[in-house]
């Protein structure tokens, strides 16, 4: 049994990039992932956009992101930016 303090998170992340930053703390995080077709059995590139509470409103547009699962915040944002991995440049 693991304590409190060294259990991780188990919340879904997932990477993406910025794609608007205009809203205050809020930007679009457009994720893109692989999926194979299921008649064709190809590869297909699908994208998906969140909405993701910024607090600091540190993220520009293109900026690569780590975004987390978190409770609704409102209607549309139920994520939270965790960090910055790469500035846009």
């Amino acid at each position: 049994m693991m304590s409190e303090a060294t259990q991780t998170s188990r919340k879904t992340t997932k990477v993406g990039v910025v794609l608007s930053s205009s809203a205050d703390k809020s930007v679009v995080v457009k994720v893109e992932n692989f999926v194979m077709h299921p008649l064709y059995h190809r590869f297909m590139r699908t994208s998906s956009k969140f909405m993701a509470h910024d607090e600091t409103n540190t993220c520009n547009e293109g900026d690569r992101v780590l975004i987390e699962e978190c409770r609704p915040l409102s209607r549309r944002k139920k994520w939270r930016v965790r960090k910055v991995i790469e500035r846009a440049q």
